[in-house]
């Protein structure tokens, strides 16, 4: 059964310019390995947006409620390049609340824009 459906976009020049003027920003939203690739590099900031817009859809598909930390929610890429969400803390006490049991996450990056779907599923 579904108990919740999010779906978000984030221009990605807008989220650049946000992460350039507010220093620190970048770890407030997100872990370590969401910043970075496996090799150390940093990702690029459309990849960035889209863990955003995953992150906003997550929340949207839990009811936008209150008090969700960013970096309780983490999008993680399997080998064969499919992403997935791993969630704790408070985002897992909501999630347990509703019956979520599992999650479907997609993501896209094209034409300046980010997107992500996150369906919870009980």
């Amino acid at each position: 059964m579904i108990v919740g459906v999010g779906i978000d976009v984030a221009e990605i020049d807008r989220f650049a310019r946000s992460l350039e003027r507010t220093p620190g920003l970048a770890t407030r939203l997100f872990l370590p390995a969401e910043r970075f690739l496996p090799s150390g590099e940093r990702r690029g900031v459309a990849s960035l947006a889209a863990r955003f817009a995953a992150k906003e859809a997550l929340a949207k598909a839990l009811g936008a409620p209150r008090g969700l930390r960013w970096t309780d929610a983490e999008v993680v890429t399997a080998d064969s390049g499919a992403p997935s969400l791993v969630v704790r803390g408070t985002v897992a006490e909501r999630a347990a609340a509703l019956g979520v049991r599992r999650w479907h996450v997609s993501l896209s990056h094209d034409a300046g824009v980010a997107s992500a779907v996150v369906v919870a599923e009980a």
